[in-house]
């Protein structure tokens, strides 16, 4: 039987990207999709949430009611876990990454709300519940800096790169630091 895909077969390439075109992948894979799942942990166990996103360099951020399950999940433990994927039709298509952070919840009148929430696209929303678009919402955000991101990318293989490639954040003050 012919394999589509004959570089899927034997064992993976060990090759490591370069930290410039790996955050060049996990930027493009954050700038070409909007859901996400939110995995929080609170009092009543593991929580795992859809939710559609924005970001902003390696932050991912989103809006969120203050009661809502995961607020009360990120205020018992602010360490939470995002999955993002890519529309999955086969293990060549396979590409997907993983963010691990610490939430930080933004009120309305949080100072440094205002240099996130100018990449959140409310807009669209706001129309569709018949809103004013002069009256920009109010609404708690959500933000996530990214320490680590798990990015897993099959294509890669052709390339001689392992599929799964992981980032952290360069440590503040280098020439490297990403994200807020």
């Amino acid at each position: 039987m012919p394999l589509t895909n004959p570089w899927l077969a034997g064992p993976a390439p060990a090759g490591r990207l370069g930290r410039e075109p790996l955050e060049e992948r996990i930027l493009n894979l954050l700038s070409s999709q909007n859901m996400c799942v939110l995995a929080t942990a609170g009092p009543d166990g593991p929580l795992a949430t859809p939710v559609r996103y924005f970001h902003l360099d390696f932050a991912v951020m989103f809006t969120a009611a203050p009661r809502s399950p995961k607020l009360r999940n990120i205020a018992a433990d602010p360490r939470v876990s995002i999955g993002v994927f890519a529309p999955l039709v086969g293990l060549a298509s396979s590409r997907g990454a993983q963010l691990f952070g610490t939430a930080r919840v933004l009120d309305p009148d949080h100072p440094d709300r205002a240099g996130y929430w100018a990449a959140v696209r409310w807009e669209n929303e706001h129309a569709e519940r018949g809103r004013p678009l002069s009256e920009p919402p109010r609404d708690t955000l959500v933000v996530i800096s990214a320490d680590r991101i798990v990015y897993t990318e099959h294509w890669l293989r052709r390339e001689g790169f392992a599929p799964r490639q992981t980032w952290r954040r360069a440590p503040e003050g280098s020439k490297n630091h990403a994200g807020r």
